[in-house]
Protein backbone atom coordinates (compact mmCIF):
# COMPACT_ATOMS: atom_id res chain seq x y z
CA UNK A 1 0.00 0.00 0.00
CA UNK A 2 3.24 2.34 0.52
CA UNK A 3 4.79 1.47 -2.40
CA UNK A 4 1.47 2.45 -4.43
CA UNK A 5 1.14 5.46 -2.12
CA UNK A 6 4.79 6.48 -2.94
CA UNK A 7 3.98 6.26 -6.86
CA UNK A 8 1.41 8.42 -6.92
CA UNK A 9 2.88 10.93 -4.42
CA UNK A 10 5.78 10.74 -7.04
CA UNK A 11 2.87 10.58 -9.89
CA UNK A 12 1.81 14.35 -8.40
CA UNK A 13 5.28 16.12 -8.60
CA UNK A 14 5.99 14.70 -12.22
CA UNK A 15 3.40 16.58 -14.26
CA UNK A 16 4.87 18.56 -16.97
CA UNK A 17 4.48 19.75 -20.22
CA UNK A 18 0.64 19.43 -22.27
CA UNK A 19 -1.18 16.01 -22.60
CA UNK A 20 -4.86 17.32 -21.82
CA UNK A 21 -5.76 20.76 -21.66
CA UNK A 22 -8.53 23.27 -20.06
CA UNK A 23 -11.47 23.16 -23.23
CA UNK A 24 -12.36 26.71 -22.21
CA UNK A 25 -10.50 30.26 -21.01
CA UNK A 26 -9.80 30.92 -17.73
CA UNK A 27 -11.83 34.02 -16.43
CA UNK A 28 -9.74 36.67 -15.39
CA UNK A 29 -11.21 36.30 -11.71
CA UNK A 30 -10.28 32.25 -12.02
CA UNK A 31 -6.75 33.84 -13.02
CA UNK A 32 -6.05 36.51 -10.34
CA UNK A 33 -7.24 33.66 -7.38
CA UNK A 34 -4.99 31.31 -9.05
CA UNK A 35 -1.92 33.77 -9.24
CA UNK A 36 -2.47 34.19 -5.83
CA UNK A 37 -3.12 30.88 -4.38
CA UNK A 38 0.41 30.43 -6.17
CA UNK A 39 2.05 33.63 -4.17
CA UNK A 40 1.09 32.71 -0.88
CA UNK A 41 2.13 29.14 -1.40
CA UNK A 42 5.24 29.73 -2.53
CA UNK A 43 5.90 31.97 0.44
CA UNK A 44 5.46 29.23 3.11
CA UNK A 45 8.78 27.92 3.39
CA UNK A 46 8.46 25.06 5.95
CA UNK A 47 5.08 23.29 6.92
CA UNK A 48 4.21 20.35 8.85
CA UNK A 49 0.59 18.99 9.89
CA UNK A 50 -1.29 15.79 9.83
CA UNK A 51 -2.84 13.92 6.89
CA UNK A 52 -5.28 11.25 6.11
CA UNK A 53 -5.18 9.19 2.88
CA UNK A 54 -8.21 7.15 1.78
CA UNK A 55 -8.06 4.86 -1.31
CA UNK A 56 -11.30 3.95 -3.51
CA UNK A 57 -12.24 1.07 -1.89
CA UNK A 58 -12.31 3.45 1.82
CA UNK A 59 -9.24 2.50 3.29
CA UNK A 60 -7.86 5.01 5.69
CA UNK A 61 -4.28 5.82 6.82
CA UNK A 62 -2.82 8.83 8.52
CA UNK A 63 -0.07 10.25 9.69
CA UNK A 64 2.32 13.21 9.71
CA UNK A 65 3.63 15.13 7.14
CA UNK A 66 6.98 18.17 6.84
CA UNK A 67 7.36 20.49 3.57
CA UNK A 68 10.86 22.52 3.78
CA UNK A 69 11.48 24.82 0.56
CA UNK A 70 13.28 24.12 -1.59
CA UNK A 71 13.07 20.50 -2.39
CA UNK A 72 11.92 18.23 0.78
CA UNK A 73 8.85 16.43 2.13
CA UNK A 74 8.33 13.53 4.62
CA UNK A 75 5.02 11.67 4.85
CA UNK A 76 5.40 9.81 7.89
CA UNK A 77 2.72 7.08 8.37
CA UNK A 78 1.46 6.39 11.82
CA UNK A 79 1.50 2.97 13.95
CA UNK A 80 1.83 0.76 13.10
CA UNK A 81 3.52 1.28 10.16
CA UNK A 82 7.09 2.08 10.25
CA UNK A 83 7.53 3.60 6.78
CA UNK A 84 7.74 7.17 5.40
CA UNK A 85 8.47 8.18 2.25
CA UNK A 86 10.94 10.94 1.76
CA UNK A 87 12.71 13.69 -0.53
CA UNK A 88 15.58 15.70 -0.26
CA UNK A 89 16.39 17.49 -3.48
CA UNK A 90 17.80 14.52 -5.09
CA UNK A 91 14.77 11.92 -5.75
CA UNK A 92 11.69 10.07 -3.64
CA UNK A 93 12.70 7.26 -0.86
CA UNK A 94 10.87 4.83 0.32
CA UNK A 95 11.81 4.17 4.07
CA UNK A 96 11.18 0.93 6.58
CA UNK A 97 12.29 2.02 10.07
CA UNK A 98 11.84 -1.08 11.44
CA UNK A 99 13.23 -3.45 8.72
CA UNK A 100 16.39 -0.75 8.06
CA UNK A 101 15.19 -0.97 3.94
CA UNK A 102 15.22 2.00 1.58
CA UNK A 103 13.68 2.06 -1.95
CA UNK A 104 14.85 4.93 -4.25
CA UNK A 105 13.18 6.66 -6.95
CA UNK A 106 15.00 8.61 -9.56
CA UNK A 107 15.25 12.28 -9.29
CA UNK A 108 15.08 12.91 -13.08
CA UNK A 109 11.36 10.68 -12.98
CA UNK A 110 10.43 13.12 -10.24
CA UNK A 111 11.58 16.68 -10.56
CA UNK A 112 9.45 18.20 -8.06
CA UNK A 113 8.85 21.32 -10.26
CA UNK A 114 5.10 21.87 -8.93
CA UNK A 115 4.63 22.09 -5.43
CA UNK A 116 8.18 22.06 -3.58
CA UNK A 117 10.61 24.70 -5.73
CA UNK A 118 11.14 28.24 -4.65
CA UNK A 119 7.93 29.08 -6.82
CA UNK A 120 4.71 27.70 -7.61
CA UNK A 121 3.05 28.83 -10.71
CA UNK A 122 -0.15 26.58 -11.23
CA UNK A 123 -1.09 28.97 -14.70
CA UNK A 124 1.78 27.37 -16.23
CA UNK A 125 0.51 23.93 -15.32
CA UNK A 126 -1.08 21.59 -17.54
CA UNK A 127 -4.74 22.88 -16.49
CA UNK A 128 -7.55 20.00 -17.56
CA UNK A 129 -10.67 21.70 -15.30
CA UNK A 130 -11.01 24.67 -12.69
CA UNK A 131 -14.35 24.49 -10.71
CA UNK A 132 -15.07 27.02 -8.01
CA UNK A 133 -17.91 27.46 -5.32
CA UNK A 134 -18.78 29.65 -2.93
CA UNK A 135 -15.65 28.69 -0.28
CA UNK A 136 -12.95 26.76 -2.36
CA UNK A 137 -11.26 26.04 -5.76
CA UNK A 138 -10.71 22.97 -7.38
CA UNK A 139 -7.44 22.89 -10.16
CA UNK A 140 -7.26 19.70 -12.07
CA UNK A 141 -3.84 18.88 -13.76
CA UNK A 142 -3.15 16.21 -16.00
CA UNK A 143 -0.46 14.41 -17.70
CA UNK A 144 2.40 11.41 -18.70
CA UNK A 145 3.64 10.24 -15.51
CA UNK A 146 5.85 7.05 -15.22
CA UNK A 147 2.48 5.15 -15.12
CA UNK A 148 1.11 6.80 -17.51
CA UNK A 149 -1.87 9.89 -17.48
CA UNK A 150 -2.50 10.86 -13.84
CA UNK A 151 -4.84 13.40 -12.89
CA UNK A 152 -4.28 15.63 -9.77
CA UNK A 153 -7.32 17.69 -8.18
CA UNK A 154 -5.89 20.34 -5.68
CA UNK A 155 -8.41 22.16 -3.49
CA UNK A 156 -7.73 25.09 -2.02
CA UNK A 157 -9.99 27.42 0.46
CA UNK A 158 -10.42 30.57 -1.53
CA UNK A 159 -10.15 32.75 1.26
CA UNK A 160 -7.43 31.69 2.81
CA UNK A 161 -5.47 30.22 -0.16
CA UNK A 162 -4.75 27.13 1.93
CA UNK A 163 -4.38 23.67 0.49
CA UNK A 164 -6.98 21.24 2.18
CA UNK A 165 -7.28 18.35 -0.12
CA UNK A 166 -5.84 16.38 -3.20
CA UNK A 167 -7.14 13.42 -5.28
CA UNK A 168 -4.79 11.38 -7.42
CA UNK A 169 -6.59 9.36 -10.17
CA UNK A 170 -4.40 6.59 -11.67
CA UNK A 171 -4.64 6.03 -15.37
CA UNK A 172 -6.88 2.73 -14.09
CA UNK A 173 -9.30 4.96 -12.38
CA UNK A 174 -8.81 4.19 -8.83
CA UNK A 175 -8.31 7.21 -6.61
CA UNK A 176 -6.41 8.11 -3.61
CA UNK A 177 -7.17 11.34 -1.61
CA UNK A 178 -5.45 13.29 1.12
CA UNK A 179 -6.73 15.69 3.44
CA UNK A 180 -4.57 18.01 5.51
CA UNK A 181 -5.23 19.54 8.74
CA UNK A 182 -3.82 20.71 11.92
CA UNK A 183 -1.32 22.65 10.06
CA UNK A 184 1.41 25.12 10.94
CA UNK A 185 3.62 26.87 9.29
CA UNK A 186 7.25 28.62 9.56
CA UNK A 187 8.36 25.72 12.17
CA UNK A 188 11.74 24.39 12.54
CA UNK A 189 12.16 21.11 11.03
CA UNK A 190 14.99 18.99 12.14
CA UNK A 191 17.00 18.37 9.49
CA UNK A 192 16.75 14.46 10.54
CA UNK A 193 13.54 14.33 9.33
CA UNK A 194 14.58 14.82 5.61
CA UNK A 195 17.88 12.36 6.23
CA UNK A 196 18.35 9.05 4.32
CA UNK A 197 20.59 6.69 6.38
CA UNK A 198 23.92 5.17 4.48
CA UNK A 199 23.48 1.91 6.52
CA UNK A 200 19.86 1.15 5.13
CA UNK A 201 19.88 -1.71 2.64
CA UNK A 202 18.53 -0.74 -0.70
CA UNK A 203 15.61 -2.74 -2.27
CA UNK A 204 13.91 -2.70 -5.58
CA UNK A 205 10.57 -4.57 -5.50
CA UNK A 206 8.12 -5.01 -2.07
Amino acid sequence: MIRRTFLLIAALFTLTGPAFALDRPLTEEEQQLIREIGEYNSQIRTMAGRFLQIDGAGNRVEGTFFLERPNKVNFRYGPPSREEIVSQGAGFYVLNREEKTKYAYPQETVPLRQFLGDQINLLEANLSDVVTTDTFIAISLVDESPMGSVEVTLIFEKETKDLWQWTLTEPSGQELTFSIYDTVTDVEIPRAFFSIPADYTSTTSQ
